[in-house]
């Protein structure tokens, strides 16, 4: 498939790779804007996608760092090229010591059952991805400004809410999507209840808005109330489709955006705020959390397909059986028009969801080993505030 220039969103600042200003490039301010004119009405391939993404970084490393596993890991291992990195939680977990018991010490809450609910997932067995992105570029904005290499507590506090924001989150999801599972286990509302798990994912949110109100920094507290209506309007996005098929992959990483890559794009750029005056760095941190945002939900959705419920934590297929197209089934789209009418339905005829699962694995399986691959290393940390600085 040959590359093509792609409409983009003010909600990324994505160009091709030829013309990409590169690391370190301020992108545009402010929430995203209108979609852009369609050059020729063609779709760019998620491949050249996850390929363009994949050039804006020129330090790459392996997403399988970004699971944690065990507290004995070598902070230190070797790419395929043997160069050397650093395992980024490892780098920074001596900064969040005890996250989920501060967690739940926010969690002011007399009700046993309620307690319980709102606390189930703060059970130390989520992979933390956020708060550790939090506070490495904390401390890379800390380095840059005044060479202090310590996290300042208003900071860490941003770690937390982050952690806190992203779980309300998902407890909020799984009712829309009438989950079953999540991590491993049964979710919210399928133990207590659709309405009751509402309340406790407002609690959470709420509990939440709290620590940012201690925080007591104005800006601090704007540029991370904007992610709770990203989270609103990202979820409603999900909720539609584009019959027109050159506008579906701006709509589906806009919503990739709201929903994922707002949370870590603006906590970045609120521990940048605590942390260093400079605007440019200010940008420089949202753009940052941004890419690594949208590369972290573009695999998670290539892992869809290619991963098993085990390892996922939750049952694989999910999106195609609550009628989403991501970017995977976009991308099979080009190859097989047909799918353009079970997209419109959203796979809701019988046998829906298996079709497109074949047409995604069966005929592209070289392009989603390469998709994989390309959004693995664009997941890596970039360290270009943060290289050999924060160790």
């Amino acid at each position: 498939m040959a590359s093509c220039r792609w409409p983009w969103r003010r909600c990324c600042s994505w160009r091709p790779a030829a013309r990409s200003p590169g690391p370190g490039s301020l992108g545009p301010r402010g929430p995203p804007g209108p979609p852009a004119a369609a050059d020729d009405g063609v779709q760019m391939s998620y491949f050249n996608l996850v390929k363009s993404l994949t050039s804006a970084f020129s330090n790459r490393y392996s997403m399988s760092r970004f699971h944690h596993t065990t507290s004995a890991a070598c902070c230190c291992s070797k790419t395929r090229s043997g160069e050397k990195y650093i395992d980024p939680f490892k780098l920074g977990w001596r900064d969040l010591k005890d996250l989920y018991e501060d967690i739940r010490k926010e969690l002011v809450i007399s009700t046993t059952e309620l307690k319980e609910m709102s606390e189930y997932y703060f059970d130390g067995k989520g992979k933390a991805f956020r708060p550790i992105i939090v506070v490495l570029m904390a401390r890379a904005c800390n380095i840059h400004h005044n060479n202090s290499r310590d996290v300042q507590a208003d900071q860490r506090s941003i770690a937390l809410i982050a952690e806190m924001i992203h779980t309300a989150s998902l407890v909020h999801d799984d009712v829309i999507d009438d989950a079953s599972s999540r991590r491993g286990k049964h979710t919210v509302n399928k133990i207590w209840g659709e309405k009751k798990a509402v309340l406790a994912g407002d609690l959470i949110l709420s509990a939440a808005s709290i620590a940012l109100a201690r925080i007591g920094n104005t800006t601090v507290i704007s540029i991370l109330t904007q992610v709770i209506e990203d989270l609103v309007r990202g979820e409603f996005l999900q909720l539609g489709s584009k019959e027109n098929e050159n506008e579906r992959f701006a709509h589906y990483l806009e919503k990739t955006f709201k929903k994922t890559a707002s949370l870590i794009a603006n906590s970045c750029k609120a521990v940048s705020v605590l942390g260093c005056p400079d605007p440019a760095v200010h940008e420089i941190a949202y753009q940052y959390g941004k890419n690594v945002g949208i590369a972290f939900q573009l695999i998670d959705d290539v892992l869809d397909f290619t991963s098993c419920s085990d390892r996922m934590g939750k049952p694989t297929s999910a999106d195609l059986k609550l009628g989403l197209a991501t970017g995977p089934v976009l991308f099979a789209c080009q190859q097989f028009p047909e799918m353009n009418a079970m997209i419109m339905r959203r796979f809701s005829l019988p046998g829906d969801v298996d079709r497109a699962q074949q047409y995604v694995l069966q005929e592209q399986h070289g392009n989603i080993r390469k998709e994989k691959d390309a959004g693995t290393q664009t997941s890596g940390i970039n360290y270009s505030l943060m290289k050999t600085t924060v160790c």
